[in-house]
């Protein structure tokens, strides 16, 4: 087992490695030269551009300055954002919370309602999953928020000041995961419910619900798990949008403002972290399946 989780996190720090090093070429390969780069659309002075090749060590070899970029990156100095006269990290600190509160809300609605939906309302699962799925998130904020909040006025229609204000964009981004995981899940009881133990299980006078809860739902889970970490990291990616619907500070509303500003040293440091939340999430996707399937652990 210690050999499996070595493995998958070795592989994780590899992607890791290449995202980052696809941002420094990305850097590289922009326009003109790196300092008009990494200055952007903020102040251009003499001073500035000094301060900029000494911070890069611009004046270095290039393999120095890759190096220095990785060994910067390691140690969570992301750079400086010359447009916002801030550190890079503390522009991405300080909105990385609403945004991973956001997703982690999202993710659980997600699966409180796919399981509802697979287990006592299976038959209905494939229909509403369609549904769900077929509706793009920003049209499903935009019907909750002129139903509950310019309507019904029971949630705030933007800002991230309380709970309330959380709810409706949880929902909008939390549906279409529910759909897809519902499929997934439904379809995964279906072929468990056929197999050998389920119909031990009911011969020893099991009731119906007791083999799909305590027999049925675990050999379900590692598609279910697959697709959720995959899901996860849309709900990430989702925000961009959904923060825009819903007025909410997060990350979303920090990679809009870079780019089009033109701030790349933020949208490199949006990058890198993507990459990491995604090395994160399959990283304990793929441990989960050592603790749902023993069988695993020896390969």
């Amino acid at each position: 087992m210690i050999t499996a989780i070595l493995r998958r996190v070795g592989a994780g720090v590899l992607v890791l490695w290449a995202a980052a090093t696809a941002a420094y070429l990305a850097l590289l390969a922009a326009p003109g030269s790196t300092v008009d780069t990494i200055i952007g659309d903020g102040a251009d002075t003499p001073g500035i551009r000094a301060q900029i090749i000494a911070e890069w060590h611009l004046d270095r070899p290039a393999v120095v300055q890759y190096l220095d970029f990785l060994w910067r990156a390691l140690h969570g100095d992301l750079g400086r954002s010359y447009l916002l006269q801030r550190p890079v990290a503390d522009v991405i600190g300080s909105q990385i919370w609403p945004t991973v509160k956001l997703a982690s809300a999202a993710a659980v609605f997600g699966v409180v309602l796919a399981l509802v939906f697979a287990i006592v309302a299976r038959r209905l699962t494939s229909t509403i999953g369609l549904v769900l799925v077929s509706t793009p998130p920003f049209l499903i904020g935009i019907v909750l928020l002129s139903v509950f909040s310019f309507t019904l006025g029971w949630f705030p229609v933007s800002g991230d000041r309380s709970f309330a204000a959380l709810v409706l964009p949880a929902i909008t981004m939390g549906l279409p995961i529910a759909g897809t995981l519902a499929q997934v899940l439904r379809e995964g009881l279906d072929r468990a419910l056929d197999e050998p133990f389920a119909v031990t299980a009911r011969a020893r006078g099991l009731r119906e619900s007791g083999v799909l809860i305590r027999h049925a739902l675990k050999h379900a889970l590692l598609p279910a798990v697959t697709m959720l970490g995959w899901s996860f990291g849309v709900l990430i990616g989702g925000t961009v949008i959904i923060e825009q619907v819903f007025g909410r500070p997060g990350l979303g509303q920090v990679t809009v403002q870079a780019v089009n500003s033109s701030d790349l040293p933020v949208v490199l440091a949006v990058v890198i972290l993507a990459a990491f939340v995604f090395v994160v999430i399959n990283t304990a996707t793929d441990l989960a399946y050592l603790l749902i399937d023993p069988r695993l652990r020896r390969s």
